[in-house]
């Protein structure tokens, strides 16, 4: 028996990707399927769609958590190398930065979900804490968003000072904190706690409104405005 591993063109006519993606749409196409397109090839032992079967069924077939997985977390499976894991990285990313390109585009910021949408997109995947500013007009329509702070695991420093800053420059009239929690508990930490009220504090004295501070987890998240705590 061969060992010589097939590539995408020595298939079956009919069991090919790219001619089944090019006569029926991309729609038709499985996960597994879209991901050996972009991989191009299996191993000696499976073809490029078993191996992405493979891959995502570790993954409990969800992209999310696909997209989750390191460099080295996904050479550990047999068959994908630094190349293969790059593109399937890079792959979930797009998708990433797509989703995160239609939650912004024209955002209005009415309630606590508005503002967990546009920012689980950026923080879902995190592996450390960041804190990310929204700076919004007098419609509350976004402006902008920024990246204040970022640290370690369990904790970040965010600094008071350079969050108004970014809001003068923005010539925000209103913002909104929002930080992410890399543990999955959305509860508020002390250092949540006080953070806040010195924010909310400074934004009084500069005329700035803070509408509120959002924790943010893959699935859930926290809002001190809904608990009436900004």
């Amino acid at each position: 028996m061969s060992t010589e591993k097939l590539n995408i063109n020595q298939w079956a006519e009919e069991d090919r990707p790219r001619e089944k993606m090019m006569t029926h749409g991309a729609a038709v196409l499985t996960d597994a399927e879209l991901l050996a397109i972009l991989i191009g090839s299996g191993s000696t032992k499976e073809t490029a769609v078993e191996l992405m079967r493979r891959v995502l069924a570790a993954c409990g077939n969800n992209l999310n958590e696909l997209g989750k997985l390191s460099l080295e977390q996904l050479c550990q499976f047999n068959g994908i190398g630094p190349a293969k894991a790059v593109t399937v990285m890079a792959a979930c990313e797009l998708g990433r930065r797509r989703k995160l390109a239609e939650v912004e585009e024209r955002l209005v910021v009415r309630s606590s979900r508005d503002i967990y949408n546009c920012f689980h997109p950026k923080m879902a995947d995190l592996p450390i804490e960041e804190f990310w500013v929204m700076l919004l007009n007098n419609a509350c329509k976004l402006i902008d968003s920024r990246r204040v702070a970022t640290g370690g695991i369990t904790e970040v420093v965010a600094d008071v000072r350079l969050i108004l800053r970014e809001a003068i420059l923005g010539r925000a009239t209103s913002i909104v904190l929002c930080h992410n929690h890399p543990s999955g508990s959305v509860r508020p930490s002390r250092h949540d706690d006080m953070l806040t009220e010195r924010l909310r504090q400074a934004c009084e004295v500069m005329n700035i409104r803070l509408m509120d501070h959002v924790i943010v987890t893959d699935g859930h998240y926290y809002s001190y405005a809904d608990e009436g705590r900004v």
